[in-house]
């Protein structure tokens, strides 16, 4: 079927009738169905479908149920510098149509002093959030003979906790957020060796790893609604930076501020263990997959 038909007149005459024709209403009914990225790709067939592809109508049941807190969030990220240094996307002082929101939210927003991340994922609309190491409480990070920071372009936060050596392995996080209601999958994500650049290529030095297969290194998160999940692995992937999956958590009210609580230990004083990258812990839709992802469940 093409995008025109034929229709008879008040005169008798046929005529010509094409999507164009359409009530703008009838097209965003349409649209209702759609994806976000598919709003904006019917949006291009002509000037109906533009219309509706911009009507608040449309986008409301794409946003977060509680958008309002996080564009709160966004606002106070915009006043202070820090979104994403975007300039083509207007910022939250100057949005006023829910799909603006929307673009908004998709931009990754900076908070708590630079020390957590979080956007909405473009094609549903579910939560994700990134928690730098330096948000994170390390046993021994003040000392420069265990730990120390190293600057990277493989971090969205440009510095990583690196482990030389040590025997008690401790890092552990709070948050406390009004997370959409849904099902979330929480990683550490994590990195054996050290990567740098030589002569334009990624290398890994890989000298310094030790102990990780000694024992398992355990993971736990706890929320302030007794939710729980553990998890223990092997450290394992020298080169590559791996998502070790420590739980699920269920949110069933999305006014409620939940805390979080995180961690990982490896605390078996027996033997030391080094060479290890801590970069962040990271929450997402549960079942959310992202390309080039390693990802480690139990």
């Amino acid at each position: 079927m093409g995008t025109g038909s034929s229709i008879l007149g008040a005169d008798g005459e046929w005529g010509e009738t094409s999507l164009g024709d359409m009530p703008e209403s009838c097209v965003a009914a349409v649209l209702l169905n759609l994806n976000p990225p598919e709003i904006c790709q019917v949006a291009c067939l002509n000037r109906a479908f533009r219309g509706a592809a911009s009507a608040d109508c449309v986008w409301a049941g794409k946003l977060p149920a509680n958008y309002r807190y996080l564009v709160a969030l966004a606002a106070a990220a915009d006043d202070e510098g820090g979104g994403d240094g975007d300039g083509n996307v207007k910022p939250c002082s100057l949005i006023s149509t829910k799909k603006e929101i929307y673009a908004r939210l998709c931009r990754p927003t900076l908070f708590d002093a630079g020390t957590k991340e979080f956007c909405i994922e473009k094609n549903k609309g579910g939560l994700c959030m990134s928690i730098s190491s330096k948000a994170m409480a390390i046993t021994g990070i003040d000392d420069r003979r265990y730990w120390s920071h190293l600057v990277t372009e493989e971090s969205r936060f440009h510095s990583v906790a690196y482990l030389q050596q040590i025997w008690w392995l401790e890092v552990g996080g709070e948050l406390d957020f009004c997370f959409p209601a849904g099902s979330y999958s929480l990683f550490f994500r994590l990195h054996l060796g050290r990567a740098h650049k030589r002569m334009g290529r990624r290398v890994c030095d890989t000298e310094l790893i030790h102990g990780w297969d000694a024992r398992p290194t355990r993971f736990h998160l706890s929320t302030s609604d007794e939710q729980q999940a553990t998890s223990e692995y092997y450290l394992d992937g020298p080169g590559s930076w791996i998502l070790y999956h420590v739980g699920d958590f269920v949110i069933s009210n999305s006014d409620e501020l939940i805390s979080l609580k995180y961690s990982m230990m490896q605390i078996d004083c027996t033997h030391t263990k080094g060479g290890l990258c801590v970069d962040s812990v990271v929450i997402y839709p549960k079942g959310y997959r992202r390309e080039k992802m390693n990802t480690v469940y139990m």
